[in-house]
C-alpha cells in the first residue's frame, strides 16, 4: 500500500518531467545567464554580508567581530555619515532629474523622423560612454584663468580672479550634480527610446474614440502604462547609478576631496577596501549601501506599477 509521501514524491516527479518537456529549451538558453548570475552576483553578495561581521586584512584569516564593524560604521565614523548624507541628497536630486531627463528627451526624439532620431540618440547617448568625459569638465572647471568657466566669467566682468572650484566646499557637490546629470542619459534613455517605438499606435487610434482629447492624455493613459517594464527597468538603472558615485568625484573632487564635499559610501567603501584592505569593514559598508539601494528600488517600483492603473 503506498503511503502519502510515496504519492506525493510521484506527482512531484511527474510535474517536473511535464514542466521540462514544456519549456526545457527555455531553461537551458537561460542556464548560462543564471550560473554566471549566481557565480559572480549572488555569491559574491552573500560573501560580502558574511565578510562584514569578521575583521580581515587579506593576509589574516578573517575573525569573527560580529556587529562591531556596524557599530563603529555608525556610532565612531564621522566621514561616513557625511558620506551616507551626501550620497542621499545626490541620489535623491540626480535619480528622479535624470529619470525625468531620460523620458522627456526619449519622448521628445520619437517625434522625430527614423535618421534624425538615429542621430540624435547617439548624440545623448554618446557622454554616457565617452571615455574622456571626466577630461572636458576638468577643463571647463581649471583653477586657473585658463579655465572655460573661469575664463568666460573673467571676460564677462562677474569675477576680478580665477574661482578654484574644486578647493571651495560649496562648488565641489554641484558641480559633481551637474556631471551626473549630462552623464545620466545612459542605458534607461535608450530603453525608454525603444519602449516608445514598441508602442502599439492602434491604442491611441482606439484612445481617441473613448474619449483622450489630447497628448498629454495620450502619455497618461496609453504611453505611460504600455511603457511599464522600461519605466521599471529604467528606475532601476537611475537609482543605481544615483547611489554608486565614485569615480566621478575622485576623478573631479580629488581623494579625498576638501572637506569630504564630494566623500559618497562607495568612495569610503573605496578608502577602505583598496587603500586600507579592511575588508571587514569595507564589506559592512557595502551591505548597507545594497541594502539602502534594494529598498528605494522597492518604493520606487511599487509606485511606478500604480501609473496609468
Amino acid at each position: 500500500m503506498l503511503t502519502n509521501q510515496t504519492i506525493t514524491r510521484r506527482k512531484s516527479r511527474r510535474s517536473f518531467s511535464k514542466i521540462w518537456k514544456e519549456h526545457g529549451a527555455k531553461y537551458l538558453l537561460i542556464m548560462p545567464f543564471a550560473i554566471l548570475f549566481i557565480v559572480f552576483t549572488v555569491i559574491p553578495v552573500l560573501a560580502s554580508m558574511i565578510i562584514s561581521f569578521t575583521s580581515f586584512n587579506m593576509l589574516e584569516a578573517p575573525s569573527f567581530v560580529g556587529f562591531r564593524n556596524y557599530i563603529n560604521l555608525i556610532v565612531n565614523d564621522d566621514v561616513f555619515l557625511i558620506a551616507v548624507k551626501n550620497t542621499l541628497f545626490f541620489a535623491l536630486i540626480t535619480g528622479p532629474i535624470s529619470y525625468l531627463m531620460c523620458f522627456v528627451f526619449s519622448w521628445l526624439i520619437n517625434e522625430l523622423t527614423p535618421k534624425v532620431r538615429a542621430i540624435m540618440t547617439l548624440v545623448f547617448y554618446a557622454p554616457s560612454i565617452s571615455g574622456n568625459a571626466y577630461l572636458i569638465w576638468k577643463l571647463i572647471f581649471s583653477s586657473d584663468m585658463y579655465g572655460y568657466a573661469n575664463s568666460w566669467l573673467l571676460r564677462l566682468g562677474f569675477i576680478t580672479e580665477p574661482i578654484l572650484f574644486f578647493d571651495k566646499k560649496e562648488y565641489v557637490f554641484p558641480i559633481l550634480i551637474l556631471v551626473q546629470l549630462w552623464l545620466s542619459l545612459g542605458v534607461s534613455f535608450l530603453a525608454f527610446v525603444a519602449g516608445l517605438q514598441n508602442v502599439d499606435k492602434t491604442l491611441y487610434e482606439a484612445g481617441s474614440i473613448d474619449g483622450i482629447k489630447n497628448r498629454w492624455q495620450e502619455l497618461w493613459y496609453i504611453t505611460l502604462p504600455s511603457m511599464r517594464p522600461q519605466l521599471l527597468f529604467g528606475a532601476v538603472m537611475q537609482i543605481t547609478a544615483s547611489f554608486s558615485v565614485s569615480q566621478l568625484s575622485i576623478e573631479l573632487a580629488g581623494f579625498p576631496s576638501v572637506e569630504y564635499s564630494g566623500h559618497t559610501i562607495l568612495t569610503h567603501l573605496h578608502d577602505y577596501g583598496f587603500i586600507r584592505y579592511e575588508m571587514g569593514y569595507a564589506s559592512a559598508i557595502a551591505t548597507i549601501l545594497f541594502f539602502t539601494m534594494l529598498f528605494t528600488n522597492i518604493i520606487v517600483q511599487k509606485a511606478l506599477r500604480r501609473v496609468g492603473a
